[in-house]
């Protein structure tokens, strides 16, 4: 059995940190702090270097994004400055910013990578305006694509569905699948509800998809983090929520194309992130008081609190970053 190792350390962050992301390989992490930086770790064994402090957002910093290593060694953020930025390693650990947005008119609250898979390399981003931008790559160029209202109120989280259509890998067997990689996004907001929008290539705007079914059960405050789980061309397509009322929502795709909620977690506190693992099996649903739990389907289709883990933060949790 491989070890389970984790390992905490000092990040010279001068204030809170708001978001820690591994990249590709799990072998670097960037942290996003209110101090207005953000900052790129080198992580070896128990040792960790610091390769680089990204300046150029003038408030808060909420998210981080790494990009696929396909598309070259690029990292997004935002903030609550109203800006969008990407950053690129132009050299061994040098970073410049070679795109910044400043056209929503209200913090930006998250940034998501499209798949690799579609063969263009897009970013998502959710403001505080109520709005989701399409920033794209053309011609060695960054450009706003586009914009569109989602959610009245705001905008506080946005994920990409996998580009590889549901149920491939068993309905084409050995056969090359020929069908388009799909564009659709979930976004949770304000307005306490999550939903799904989708590319038109007819008309080219995001349309939404009305395909999620409330009636069982819904979000009572805001919606803080959506997340789409990974898939590998199995039957079905996965979404989880997280909200202010203390809960996750579990939905999933049925026969008809309809999403429906299929498990409801209670936390203690308001729920603020939800994770799926690379395979997309286990949900990682993280609440206040320093508080994750882990979930995952069983055989008979129900959901299973695999753990709780205590973070067990120092009296100063904004200068500490942890990696497991």
């Amino acid at each position: 059995m491989a070890d389970s190792t984790s390992m905490s350390f000092e990040t010279g962050h001068e204030e809170m940190i708001h978001d820690a992301q591994l990249d590709f390989y799990g072998k670097r992490i960037a942290t996003a702090s209110s101090d207005r930086t953000i900052k790129i770790f080198e992580l070896q064994g128990k040792n960790k270097a610091l390769l680089a402090e990204l300046k150029g957002h003038t408030g808060p910093v909420w998210q981080v994004a790494w990009g696929h290593p396909k598309n070259g060694n690029l990292l997004a953020s935002c903030s609550y400055d109203r800006k969008v930025c990407i950053w690129q390693e132009v050299s061994k650990n040098q970073w410049r910013c070679v795109y910044e947005d400043n056209q929503h008119k209200a913090s930006v609250n998250a940034v998501s990578w499209a798949p690799h898979e579609l063969n263009a390399c897009m970013l998502a981003s959710a403001s505080a305006d109520g709005t989701v931008s399409i920033h794209t790559l053309k011609n060695n160029r960054w450009e706003r694509e586009a914009a569109f209202m989602a959610h009245p109120g705001g905008v506080n989280g946005v994920s990409w569905a996998p580009a590889v259509q549901s149920g491939s890998l068993i309905a084409q067997g050995n056969t090359p699948n020929t069908s388009p990689p799909l564009q659709k996004i979930v976004t949770g907001g304000c307005d306490n509800k999550i939903k799904i929008w989708y590319f038109n290539g007819t008309k080219g705007s995001w349309d939404q998809a009305h395909i999620i079914k409330e009636e069982k059960m819904m979000h009572r405050g805001w919606v803080r983090d959506v997340a789409w789980a990974p898939s590998l061309g199995l039957p079905g397509n996965t979404i989880a929520s997280c909200s202010e009322d203390r809960t996750a929502i579990i939905w999933t795709e049925g026969k008809d194309k309809n999403f429906e909620p299929v498990k409801k977690i209670h936390c203690k506190d308001k729920v603020w992130r939800v994770s799926w693992s690379v395979m997309g099996n286990i949900l990682a649903v993280a609440s206040g008081s320093n508080n994750v739990t882990l979930w995952k389907q069983s055989v008979d289709e129900t959901w299973q609190n695999l753990a709780d883990m205590d973070e067990g933060l120092s009296n100063k949790p904004e200068t500490k970053a942890a990696t497991g």
